[in-house]
């Protein structure tokens, strides 16, 4: 008789993200879920010339095939090209497919704010092969921090009923207030939003790297410590605002303080924006550079299955 094996779970009830893991427990995963951010950075490299959705859908599906063979998982948004990913089966066996369930308030190409998108069922998201979902949360010390903690545990909830990966992904910003009288302090605003909602029990956190990547291995890991000492979950780093030619010394940093890995984008593929053919770049630059950082996580990078809170039904994982 085949005996079933449970699904892992961390001690909130939260699925592991076993399914979205390199084989060493760590992370190296693409975001390819930007939208009209997108659309602004292609319009940066053809000023004058309007980009359509389906040269945005072009440019995440090129993404997809030349990147997703080296990530443990691949990262994208209803609108633009997440059906042709699951029609196509452009992911291979070995990567991950993860749906974002954010509704972006993106005036300008700047996320302002976000909501569940109601549009997304993770049943079905489930049925297309999806293993997890992710939600972007705006995190500003203003009005609406209740009601933020609230759509938080409302996705983690969802993905927790439907047998999917909850990947939350608090992004700190500034209030007009904060930004006008220069307090705004990045990292210490990090580590208040981790306290804050990984208590919450996603399957994986996502935050900010410190001091946006700029500085020394010793002091990016000092930073990255007061991140790792509040969150109970496994965690990763994001990409955007550090330059990509520092960010593998920073996910080092941040792995050597508890970190297992990255969810990033632009510090991968923005280099291959600026030809008509992204493809080249893809193939080149950017698999290397993934490549590289797979390497970095597994020598530095926490397996999940250590991180404090990680559980099986039958015990500790």
């Amino acid at each position: 008789m085949t005996t079933v094996q449970p699904i892992p779970l961390l001690a909130s009830g939260s699925l592991a993200p076993a399914a979205l893991a390199r084989p060493s427990g760590t992370f190296a995963m693409v975001a390819m879920d930007q939208r009209e951010s997108l659309r602004a950075m292609m319009t940066q490299h053809s000023p004058g010339a309007p980009v359509t959705d389906e040269a945005m859908v072009a440019f995440k599906l090129s993404v997809a095939r030349e990147l997703a063979p080296f990530a443990s998982a691949f990262l994208i948004d209803r609108e633009y090209g997440y059906d042709q990913v699951v029609t196509d089966r452009l992911l291979p066996a070995n990567c991950a497919l993860l749906l974002a369930a954010d509704a972006l308030d993106q005036p300008n190409g700047v996320v302002a704010d976000t909501d569940l998108d109601e549009h997304i069922d993770p049943e079905e998201a489930l049925a297309d092969g999806a293993a997890g979902l992710k939600l972007l949360v705006v995190w500003r010390r203003d009005a609406r921090r209740e009601q933020r903690i609230e759509l938080a545990a409302r996705f983690i909830a969802r993905c927790r009923a439907a047998g999917l990966a909850s990947v939350l992904e608090p992004v700190a910003r500034p209030t007009p207030e904060e930004e006008a009288a220069g307090t705004f302090d990045l990292n210490d605003s990090i580590v208040e939003a981790a306290g804050e909602l990984a208590p919450l029990g996603p399957s994986l956190y996502k935050c900010q790297v410190p001091d946006r990547g700029v500085g020394s291995i010793s002091h990016l890991a000092r930073q990255a410590e007061r991140i790792d000492a509040v969150v109970d979950c496994p965690w990763v780093v994001l990409s955007q605002g550090v330059d990509a030619r520092l960010f593998p010394q920073a996910v080092e940093a941040v792995c050597r303080a508890g970190a297992s890995g990255f969810l990033a984008g632009r510090a991968l593929w923005t280099d291959a924006l600026a030809g008509a053919d992204p493809r080249p770049v893809l193939r080149g630059a950017s698999a290397d550079r993934l490549r590289e950082l797979g390497g970095i996580v597994d020598r530095y990078g926490r397996p999940w299955q250590r991180a404090r809170a990680a559980t099986t039904p039958g015990g500790a994982a």
